[in-house]
């Protein structure tokens, strides 16, 4: 008896997982044929056409970054101007003006493995604040820029600054004082009625 039902129980689950392949089968049928008729391109059809337009992109901003290591070595001397210097310490200050201070944190402490001075930190961020009214927030392109900037040249001013503080200040004459500025004078009031 026990035999009969073993077998029983044996052909309902062998009839059981052949009707489930079976559907999953037809089910995977039906979902590849679908995708074909959605018109969305295949994988390797959309990866061939950006590929080439990715590999030129990566290949312009490789070399870029490669110009921007060149020029730091050129201008800055000592370990300031060391590719990794340039690399950790201007992501640092581009960090700490995003407000990402437990990642600037992270990697001020990579930056002074290297070997780098910190000051040159606190020089840039303190550059890139005075020049905070001319970075745009929407477009990441003007922040790295002029944080490369002040990365490069630490004492840069802004040039509205610059343009104010070169312009020579009004002549006066010897004993002259300054003239206070002419205050308006007040409305006049209607006149009073005559009282009868």
């Amino acid at each position: 008896m026990r035999r009969r039902v073993f077998e029983l129980r044996n052909g309902v689950l062998r009839q059981f997982a052949a009707t489930l392949a079976v559907s999953s089968l037809v089910l995977l049928a039906g979902l590849s044929g679908a995708s074909a008729q959605s018109g969305t391109p295949a994988p390797d059809q959309g990866k061939a056409a950006t590929q080439p337009a990715d590999a030129a992109k990566d290949a312009a901003q490789n070399q870029r970054r490669t110009d921007e290591f060149a020029e730091a070595a050129q201008v800055i001397n000592g370990p300031a101007g060391n590719p990794e210097c340039v690399w950790l310490g201007r992501r640092v200050v581009r960090l700490m003006w995003r407000d990402d201070l437990d990642t600037a944190f992270r990697h001020l402490d990579l930056y002074d493995r290297f070997g780098c001075p910190g000051g040159h930190i606190q020089a840039a961020f303190r550059c890139l604040t005075r020049f905070g009214a001319q970075i745009d927030p929407k477009v990441a392109e003007t922040l790295d820029s002029r944080v490369h900037a002040c990365w490069i040249n630490p004492a840069s001013q802004p040039q509205q600054a610059t343009a104010a503080a070169s312009q020579p200040a009004a002549p006066t004459t010897g004993n002259s004082q300054p003239q206070p500025a002419a205050s308006p004078s007040p409305a006049t009031s209607p006149a009073p009625a005559p009282q009868k």
